[in-house]
């Protein structure tokens, strides 16, 4: 990276949470993606990773080579010790002063995450923007494909959604699922009403049950070309007012593949583009509430560009990082 010149700690408010996890995924690759966006970045001579620390979060990929016997929540034990070690990152960090940039691999960190923010502030209501393709919604009662990565939301807000059942979890799954939901000692950590969708568009039946149920905004993509990204930025803080901390998950997959790559785990097609993206963030990461920010999916393996998702994805991230730097 490059000789990295000091800053005394005290000075520094962010701080990088590197997740290479991928075990919620059920297409391969995207543990490569922190990678590939850092190489993106000593590419174009950028110095966006020499100007705050890092800590990497340990993952339990090693646990892809050995068979589960979860179905329904494919590897669940994995994912929860991946969880805590991910709340547990946060928490510190958190309680340290710092704001943290994570940069993961798959989407199912977003579950780790929101309990370490919720461990370090249990006494204050946390909203949430998901920009994503996807809901994630998911428990395994519900999941057709037993991906976590469908599920982080569904374990936030302290669901099984059984109104909706297709599966028949086993014991261990169950277990497991209830410490995830209870992760840190608290459950729910988000209330539904709390989380808003900016262009979600690829859900099944038991997901849009709950985002009918609990009147869950979703901003689609042809909200986002009328209305543009600043007046949405502006509505949803406002209708986030409430909420005393604002956490941001922005999956890649929110864009739109054809404009931009299908250098990611579920692509779905007609997304929105970068600009909007960035516009979209410059709006939020402005807020003084916003206390974390996480960017997931970026899937190298799968990029029949080059690295043109990583490349793009650096600079959403470097937006991030100096709205972020400049509050």
């Amino acid at each position: 990276m490059g000789k990295i010149t000091f800053v005394p700690q005290f000075l520094i408010m962010l701080k990088y949470l590197i997740q290479c996890s991928e075990i919620g995924a059920g297409t391969r690759g995207s543990s490569l993606g922190p990678d590939a966006i850092m190489l993106a970045s000593l590419n174009a001579s950028n110095e966006l990773f020499n100007r705050f620390p890092f800590e990497e979060v340990p993952n339990l990929n090693d646990s892809l080579f050995e068979p589960t016997s979860t179905p329904n929540a494919l590897r669940i034990e994995q994912m929860y010790t991946t969880w805590s070690a991910q709340a547990e990152a946060v928490l510190r960090n958190m309680k340290m002063g710092k704001t943290p940039v994570v940069i993961s691999g798959d989407h199912a960190s977003g579950g780790g995450t929101i309990a370490g923010i919720k461990m370090a502030h249990p006494e204050k209501r946390l909203g949430v923007v998901w920009v994503d393709a996807h809901g994630d919604l998911h428990t395994p009662y519900t999941s057709p494909s037993g991906n976590i990565h469908g599920m982080p939301l569904g374990a936030s807000i302290n669901t099984d959604n059984l109104d909706c059942k297709r599966n028949t979890p086993n014991e261990e799954t169950v277990d497991f699922w209830n410490r995830m939901k209870n992760l840190g000692g608290i459950a729910p950590k988000v209330d539904p009403k709390d989380i808003v969708f900016v262009g979600v568009r690829d859900t099944e039946k038991e997901e849009e049950y709950l985002m009918e149920k609990h009147g869950i905004e979703n901003y689609e993509v042809a909200e986002v070309d009328e209305m543009g990204m600043h007046r949405i930025g502006e509505e949803i803080l406002e209708s986030l007012s409430h909420c005393d901390i604002l956490y941001i998950s922005f999956d890649v997959d929110s864009m739109d593949p054809d404009e931009v790559s299908y250098g990611t785990g579920t692509p779905v097609p007609d997304g929105i583009t970068p600009d909007q993206a960035k516009k979209l963030l410059s709006v939020l990461l402005a807020s003084p509430k916003v206390c974390c920010f996480e960017m997931v999916e970026v899937n190298p393996l799968l990029d029949k560009k080059g690295n043109k998702m990583a490349a793009t994805a650096l600079g959403i991230l470097e937006l991030a990082v100096d709205t972020l730097d400049s509050r």
